[in-house]
């Protein structure tokens, strides 16, 4: 059973830009039934804004990282909040969770500089990420050793991670999602336009668009079926696309 187990939102009518993203300007009642959920949508649906209110009342850093690091501090950063944190009313079941992370793939140069800022003073903080600085790994390798090593319990708010994964790593990830997933122990909350990532079994699919906001199966998202159509028939669309 999932930790958070509800998330409310009131209309949106606080003269923000809140109230011009129509996935979420009607308001919202979600249930969450399953450990793992996906929010899928086009850029500027709402989904990474949800996201990230859900992460500020957690008490999670907004550049990314637990409530043990440093909040929201850093370039484009210093100060900044979620506007729509203050809106959301957050169900927990049995009660209210303090562990997990929140991970945003645009800002995680910032949080692997923030942690070598750590290690500049204590050099074992490196051993939570592999051993080594996030900056000196490849990008895939650096969101993995993230993965493995800072998952454990709790819950895992995660803005598109599949940005600096290869279709083998995609894999790999799925792989912790599902050990974590089937402990009981974590539930992941997590933005994506992977048509991969949405294939995990058992995960609920909400879909953000101009109608609000709605549960889906992967077959039906675009995400998924204009991929595999691209894929079976990449001429096609190429012809298209290019004038023939």
């Amino acid at each position: 059973m999932p930790f958070l187990s509800r998330i409310s939102l009131p209309f949106m009518r606080d003269g923000s830009y809140l109230q011009h993203i129509p996935s979420l300007n009607k308001g919202l009642q979600l249930k969450l039934k399953d450990n793992v959920t996906f929010f899928v949508g086009e850029n500027g649906s709402g989904k990474s804004t949800l996201l990230e209110g859900i992460a500020e009342q957690c008490g999670f850093s907004l550049r990314g990282g637990n409530r043990n690091h440093n909040l929201n501090t850093g370039h484009r950063f210093e100060g900044y909040e979620s506007a729509l944190a203050p809106h959301l009313q957050l169900g927990w079941t049995p009660r209210r969770i303090t562990e997990g992370f929140f991970m945003r793939a645009e800002s995680f140069f910032n949080f692997a500089s923030y942690i070598d800022e750590l290690a500049v003073d204590d050099s074992r903080i490196l051993r939570a990420y592999g051993g080594r600085s996030l900056l000196e790994q490849s990008h895939g390798e650096s969101f993995l050793n993230l993965f493995n090593n800072q998952f454990e319990s709790g819950i895992y708010l995660l803005d598109e991670p599949e940005a600096a994964l290869s279709p083998a790593r995609i894999l790999a990830f799925m792989a912790v999602i599902h050990q974590l997933d089937k402990s009981g122990r974590a539930q992941f909350l997590i933005a994506t336009h992977s048509p991969m990532l949405i294939c995990y079994p058992g995960a609920t699919i909400y879909q953000f668009d101009e109608d609000g906001v709605c549960k889906t199966g992967y077959e039906e998202t675009e995400h998924f079926s204009l991929t595999k159509s691209f894929l079976d028939n990449p001429a096609v669309y190429l012809r298209h696309l290019m004038g023939g």
